[in-house]
């Protein structure tokens, strides 16, 4: 019997070109969204950087994931953090900071980064729901000491949407892996954050740039319209 709905979709407006959608080999990557750098008066916050520029992402973010959840594509949540005795924690990256805000300090939501602690979790907004993959993930790409990689190639998937914190950082590391390893990477723009407005901007352009060189790009207004394609009648709105 012939599905009523397209095997693929498309996002126009992408950045360098348009870029395709398939409903069995997509999933949407939300990567990081924790209270420890989001929530006011957390980690983030207390570095002196303005929580409010990655809050902006949450409420479209919810959008596209609601809207992935109705097309049944794979929702895949990652935090970063590191076990409680910080075995899986770098000497190096231990050592960065400013004393008493390291990894494993005492913070405002429990000791910082460390998994198990309220902060490590995603904030309630974007909570993962029953079914969905949530890898933590002790270094700043998606792919570094995880089973990310095991869990896309058994489901088939080979288009990644990625969302998520920080542009700069974690973001682009993991789309630089995905890349490294033949995945087609969505960024979406507006659905992913920095505390640098001026990261924000280069963070974005340099994905795209030279025909893609990492990437796409697009925002998730235009993103949503794709995936719509993908929702049965009953459950669009």
């Amino acid at each position: 019997m012939t599905s009523e709905y397209p095997p693929e979709s498309v996002v126009p407006s992408a950045s360098p070109s348009e870029f395709t959608i398939g409903t069995a080999t997509t999933a949407l990557l939300v990567i990081d969204m924790q209270r420890d750098f989001l929530l006011p008066g957390g980690f983030g916050e207390s570095l002196g950087n303005d929580v409010g520029l990655l809050r902006s992402v949450i409420e479209p973010l919810a959008r596209l994931i609601s809207v992935a959840r109705e097309t049944g594509i794979p929702v895949i949540h990652t935090r970063e953090g590191h076990l409680p005795d910080l075995s899986d924690c770098p000497p190096a990256k231990l050592r960065r900071g400013t004393p008493s805000q390291r990894i494993g300090d005492p913070g405002a939501f429990g000791r910082i980064l460390i998994r198990g602690e309220y902060g490590h979790d995603i904030v309630d907004e974007l909570a993962p729901i029953a079914g969905e993959t949530v890898i933590d993930k002790p270094g700043k790409g998606a792919f570094y000491a995880t089973e990310l990689a095991e869990i896309l190639i058994a489901a088939g998937i080979t288009t990644l949407l990625v969302t998520g914190v920080t542009t700069e950082v974690c973001v682009h590391t993991t789309v630089r892996e995905a890349n490294d390893r033949g995945y087609e990477c969505l960024v979406v723009t507006d659905c992913v954050g920095s505390y640098f407005p001026e990261f924000q901007r280069v963070g974005l352009e340099m994905i795209s740039a030279q025909g893609g060189i990492f990437g796409w790009t697009a925002p998730s207004e235009d993103v949503v319209a794709a995936l719509s394609a993908f929702v049965p009648t009953s459950a669009s709105r």
